[in-house]
């Protein structure tokens, strides 16, 4: 089927709504944009970024991948992060993982995905340095769902190694990183880690500036 009809019927009923709620929504929207959040997530579908933390269009800007990785090598998400923090000046990014995520089952199998192997990669990687209490967890759901929660504090981690981020705490510019997991079976957000305030919780190993 190449006739999408129904995705245009479904969006001009959204905006319809929309402009009931608010006549001047869109007027409004087209002239700036100023969030204060920057997500960083998973690209899985059931995992809509805006609708779970109940914020409009304008409020949170997004960048999505699979396993919600942030790899200093990426260029797509670097950028993101850069024109968020440095021009958009958000006051928190939210690295959001979610339970059962398809990325992080793909890294932990012994099979081959295609490109995808490279991308997992980083995951893999994540699991060798926590082998040990990844090792000791039988259940393959817990033992999926922790690897979950680790990659999330593991990717924390990784935009706080950044000069994007780092330069903007010399700055004196305020500045949050924080750990979430997702759950899919009941729609509620985990905080997996205190919050990264400044470069002082940062090791380091990793200081920049």
């Amino acid at each position: 089927m190449t006739d999408l009809t129904q995705l245009f019927e479904n969006n001009r009923q959204w905006a319809e709504q929309i402009k009931a709620e608010d006549p001047e929504f869109f007027a409004k929207l087209s002239k700036q944009q100023s969030p204060e959040y920057l997500w960083i997530g998973c690209a899985d579908s059931r995992v809509p970024a805006n609708q779970i933390v109940g914020l409009m269009p304008g409020e949170l800007f997004v960048h999505r991948n699979v396993a919600n990785l942030v790899i200093q090598t990426d260029l797509n998400c670097m950028s993101v992060m850069q024109f968020a923090v440095e021009y958009l000046k958000v006051k928190h990014i939210m690295v959001t993982g979610h339970y059962g995520c398809g990325g992080i089952a793909a890294a932990l199998a012994n099979q081959q995905f295609g490109l995808l192997d490279y991308w997992v990669r980083n995951v893999r990687e994540v699991y060798l340095k926590h082998k040990e209490e990844m090792d000791a967890i039988t259940d393959k759901k817990e033992h999926l769902n922790r690897m979950c929660e680790l990659n999330v504090i593991e990717q924390v981690g990784n935009v706080t190694h950044t000069n994007i981020v780092q330069n903007a705490w010399k700055r004196g510019q305020e500045l949050t990183v924080h750990g979430w997991v997702y759950s899919i079976e009941d729609g509620i957000i985990r905080n997996m880690m205190p919050p990264v305030t400044g470069i002082d919780q940062v090791d380091k190993r990793y200081h920049i500036i």
